[in-house]
């Protein structure tokens, strides 16, 4: 599939067989709202909810880090969601959650998924049918074949200070990125990992349609960043959710390999043995 779909594509094919829904809204720390509770009260036909934080390795004292392959599978499968299936997935607005399970689909080596560009908020505005029944899927058989090359860990991220082989494209804020407002999570030094570039998601954005800008807006967006697209290209964020907008644009415009670091900027910023620029 190709990264995005639209509300009139998925508005055609409401209902058809081989295609399946997906509600990943998901909200920042400290913004007073429940995602499960807004799910619950409204979303497209036949949605189904996928939690980020739950599946998740939830092991690790890290936020929403990617599970082993064999917990996806079996979450994902009672979610009706495996072999066969054509996947989309939106969520309340943000981006950022329905980015970052295309990505995790993309890393389990399923690879016909969208996000729906938009959002629900999209849908809604255009009449599109929204319902607040439960939904009841059957499971079915996922196939977990995992894209290392898709995740970077710290070690891969301290080894790439030294060796520059991947470009890094940090999605914060810039005053994050600059250190000049403090990060959101208690404890975290302030900055980035040296060598890295700032383009903050929200840049991809439209921010009156709500979708993702076109083709040759996201490119000069990335240009203007100083990034070079011929090259290998990492990027990350916070906790590596907002990671995936600049992953799932750079599909848009044909670079599909765009590596996200799962631990970001929680993992780099709060130990004391990575390097930082402030």
């Amino acid at each position: 599939m190709e990264p995005l779909v639209s509300t009139a594509w998925l508005a055609d094919r409401l209902g058809a067989p081989d295609i399946r829904i997906v509600d990943a809204s998901w909200y920042l720390p400290g913004v007073e709202r429940d995602a499960k509770a807004d799910y619950a009260e409204c979303h497209i036909p036949a949605a189904v909810y996928f939690d980020i934080d739950e599946i998740a390795d939830t092991d690790n004292p890290l936020p929403h880090m990617l599970p082993a392959p064999e917990k996806f599978s079996s979450r994902v499968r009672k979610l009706g969601l495996g072999d066969g299936v054509r996947i989309v997935v939106y969520d309340s607005g943000s981006w950022m959650a329905s980015a970052r399970v295309w990505w995790m689909f993309h890393v389990f080596g399923h690879d016909d998924i969208a996000v729906l560009d938009g959002g629900i908020a999209k849908w809604q505005a255009e009449g599109h049918p929204v319902d607040n029944r439960p939904v009841m899927p059957r499971d079915r058989h996922f196939t977990a074949r995992m894209n290392t090359l898709l995740v970077r860990d710290v070690d891969q991220m301290l080894g790439n200070v030294e060796s520059r082989r991947a470009q890094v494209l940090d999605a914060r804020a810039a005053g994050r990125f600059d250190a000049t407002i403090p990060e959101p999570r208690a404890g975290l030094r302030g900055g980035h990992i040296p060598g890295s570039l700032n383009l903050p998601y929200d840049r991809l954005i439209d921010t009156e349609s709500g979708e993702m800008l076109p083709p040759d807006a996201l490119a000069a967006a990335f240009d203007a960043a100083g990034a070079d697209r011929s090259r290998p290209i990492v990027t990350t964020c916070g906790s590596g959710v907002s990671a995936g907008v600049l992953s799932l644009a750079l599909a848009v415009i044909g670079h599909r390999d765009g590596a996200v670091y799962d631990g970001s900027w929680t993992e780099w910023g709060g130990r004391d043995d990575t390097p930082i620029e402030p």
